[in-house]
């Protein structure tokens, strides 16, 4: 089974995640930002991917460093969990609505990390949560992943849907590119024999 442990911590946050991807999408989240953790339940409840995550940052300040070094942690344990990615579809891509909400997204677990974002939020809040924290969570996580992850937002109006669908679509795709196709279980999906 593809399971890994990870911790990192700084001077601002001290963050611990334990990740089976090949999971029935359990969570246990606690970052203390509760619309944060609303967003990882989400995540890991349409990935299947069994997520327990416990971060303690200085959301005194503001929620800016928890977000980024969860997205940081979660990107890294991710890496590690998938390894040689052997036999996984490695590509993936979903149109997912979410009422007024309509999201692209499409991933490449190529090893080269790239985030393409083209999301405006018709507000700068959910709640307290800052909108613009959604790319910074998907730009450090996409980067610690080393993914390749497109996210396009084809229409909305209400900020939290725009941000969920966001969540439950990389969800989804995560889901479907990580899946073992039988027929190339042992074969790493790519003509240059790594990735």
């Amino acid at each position: 089974m593809r399971k890994e442990k990870h911790s990192r911590k700084t001077n601002e946050t001290d963050i611990s995640v334990q990740m089976n991807v090949d999971g029935s999408g359990v969570s246990e989240i606690d970052t203390g930002i509760d619309f944060f953790n609303h967003m990882l339940d989400q995540l890991a409840k349409h990935s299947l991917i069994d997520l327990k995550i416990k971060a303690k940052g200085d959301i005194n300040i503001d929620y800016h460093h928890t977000v980024e070094d969860v997205g940081i942690c979660l990107g890294e344990t991710l890496n590690k969990c998938v390894g040689d990615k052997k036999g996984i579809h490695r590509f993936a891509s979903v149109l997912l609505p979410m009422d007024d909400a309509l999201i692209q997204i499409a991933i490449d677990f190529s090893g080269r990390p790239y985030l393409f974002w083209d999301v405006n939020f018709p507000t700068s809040k959910v709640g307290n949560f800052d909108t613009e924290l959604f790319s910074e969570f998907f730009r450090s996580f996409t980067m610690n992943a080393c993914i390749n992850l497109h996210i396009k937002l084809i229409h909305g109006i209400n900020s939290h849907h725009i941000g969920e669908a966001i969540f439950k679509g990389v969800a989804q795709s995560l889901k479907n590119a990580l899946s073992i196709d039988p027929r190339k279980s042992k074969i790493i999906p790519s003509t240059k024999g790594s990735l």
